[in-house]
């Protein structure tokens, strides 16, 4: 990969001057532009299995929400370093960030809307049974806003690295304990139950953080649990467009995966993430 020359805003500006406000056309090698984003790896990865003209679209959606969910990952961690260090300012910006994110990675859904079942079933046979619910970098979002289960990592036991990734993000606090720890060393009445428990268990709902919350409303730390109102509300609008991509195309035929489909999908969306700051409304 030929490494890129930095310019500075001076070099720009001398490079327009000297171009008469034209864009430079001749580069010794590749383009920058293509050196930086890589596109020449990016559309080599599109190989399909079957003619159907369909599956390449399938396929690029799948890529396109996967590299969403790599970036999600990694603006979450920092908004919990963010967190940890009681930069509160910054982590509301990074997980409002997020919240575009979210919001681009479910408009990709529009992608796959006109896919029928007899169209997804020109190449679904060519898929066996490969699956969405075999991403890890998926189940790795899931577990950082706090959606955790063990029995859901053990697909990935062949993986070694995407294996012991998931047992450390399984252990690890999801960005609702990183704030709720905050809001513990803010003065706020976070229960020790709640602080000390397993993380690696499903969050169970507890009613005196849910009149934290309410308290919170009151005060400096409201754009925060806005901020993470809005991140739910994209999360579960994912959800519903992945149930309602399923339903359009393949109707409740059982998963490629060995999953019931659409059953599974809508048992999966009574797992709420955040609970408290849906159920605290009603104290307000």
């Amino acid at each position: 990969m030929t490494s890129i020359r930095q310019l500075s805003e001076q070099d720009r500006k001398t490079r327009a001057v000297a171009n008469e406000g034209l864009p430079t056309l001749g580069f010794e090698e590749g383009t920058p532009y293509d050196d930086y984003v890589g596109t020449a790896a990016l559309h080599g990865l599109q190989h399909t299995l079957t003619d159907a003209p369909e599956e390449l679209a399938f396929l690029v959606t799948t890529q396109v929400m996967e590299l969403y969910f790599g970036l999600l990952r990694t603006e979450w961690r920092l908004a919990q370093r963010q967190l940890d260090d009681d930069d509160i300012a910054a982590a509301t910006l990074t997980i409002k960030r997020t919240v575009r994110h979210f919001e681009a990675l479910n408009a990709a859904w529009a992608a796959l809307s006109w896919l029928t079942p007899a169209q997804f079933n020109s190449f679904r046979d060519a898929l066996g049974e490969g699956s969405g619910f075999q991403s890890a970098l998926y189940r790795h979002v899931e577990f950082l806003l706090g959606s955790k289960s063990e029995a859901l990592i053990r697909p990935h036991r062949r993986n070694p690295e995407a294996y012991e990734e998931l047992v450390e993000a399984l252990n690890r606090p999801s960005l609702y304990d990183s704030v709720l720890a905050m809001l513990a060393r803010s003065g706020y009445a976070i229960p020790r139950a709640v602080l000390e428990r397993d993380l690696a268990a499903e969050y169970k709902p507890s009613p005196e953080v849910e009149a934290v919350w309410a308290k919170v409303y009151g005060g400096p730390l409201a754009p925060l649990a806005e901020t993470l109102i809005d991140l739910a509300e994209q999360f579960s609008d994912w959800r519903y467009r992945h149930l309602m991509a399923v339903r359009r195309s393949m109707g409740a035929k059982p998963g490629s995966g060995g999953s019931s489909g659409l059953s599974w999908l809508e048992r999966s969306m009574q797992r709420e993430i955040f609970p408290e700051l849906w159920s605290a409304r009603t104290l307000m």
